[in-house]
């Protein structure tokens, strides 16, 4: 699918369903998901990803895979801003190992 182009700016459409989902994760106070500049990729947290490709948000989280429908960014970001809640609160014993290999020893617990 060609982006639609609205003066200088490309919009595509996982641009603004990425765009769509960010916003409902910070108004449900996930503050530290970003988009990592692809337009179809957000990191909400270390091993939690969703991307958004085919008409779904496809999520992440070390070796589980969800998917939800793209039309639907709000209960999408329920579920992530859920996921993410609960591995705050209970962290994965797969993190450790992940956190080393993506940021070395010298990040500690840092999240």
């Amino acid at each position: 699918m060609r982006p639609l182009v609205i003066g200088e700016v490309r919009v595509t459409e996982s641009g603004s369903a990425t765009e769509k989902l960010l916003a409902e994760l910070r108004s449900l106070g996930v503050t530290s998901a970003y988009e990592i500049g692809d337009d179809a990729t957000i990191a909400v947290w270390i091993g939690l990803v969703v991307r958004y490709k085919a008409g779904f948000y496809r999520w992440m989280e070390g070796p589980v895979s969800r998917r939800h429908l793209g039309t639907d960014p709000v209960e999408c970001a329920i579920r992530v801003a859920r996921r993410y809640t609960e591995l705050q609160a209970d962290v994965p014993a797969w993190w450790d190992d992940l956190v080393t290999e993506l940021r070395g020893d010298s990040v500690g617990d840092y999240p």
